[in-house]
């Protein structure tokens, strides 16, 4: 039987770990941080919530297959590196656009945030492939 205390601070502290797991990635442009590091918080917040429920509860939770996330993750770094060979310059040459979104709001996005949230999903992926398998033998 699992602890009730442990279930209850694993269901609170899947979402704040996510939360802090997006804040790092988003921050890792210009400080210590990025796709690596907020891969695992993420993944530790869902292998937090399988020592506390159980792996299929986890699986659930998760909502996506961690293999199609390292694809997914894959792809989109390899995209992100492509995109500025199709604009003329070297393999993942930094390329900025702008993305407005109201009048008076627009934000600068870079090339390396699609590489790093590559590197996050990449990480979680395989992270959780390789616990849940584990957990799953026990």
């Amino acid at each position: 039987m699992k602890s009730l205390i442990l279930r209850i601070a694993a269901r609170n502290l899947l979402p704040l770990f996510l939360i802090i797991s997006v804040v790092v990635l988003l921050r890792g442009h210009s400080a210590p941080g990025g796709g690596f590091i907020g891969g695992l918080l993420a993944a530790a917040g869902f292998i937090l919530y399988a020592i506390g429920f159980d792996v299929k509860a986890a699986r659930q939770k998760l909502n996506f297959n961690a293999v199609n996330l390292i694809g997914a993750g894959l792809l989109l770094s390899l995209l992100s590196g492509l995109l500025s060979i199709y604009r003329g310059a070297p393999f993942s040459t930094i390329e900025f656009f702008t993305l407005k979104i109201a009048s008076n709001v627009s934000y600068a996005i870079s090339t390396p945030l699609f590489f790093d949230i590559g590197v996050f999903l990449v990480v979680v992926g395989v992270l959780l492939t390789v616990v849940f398998s584990l957990m799953e033998e026990q």
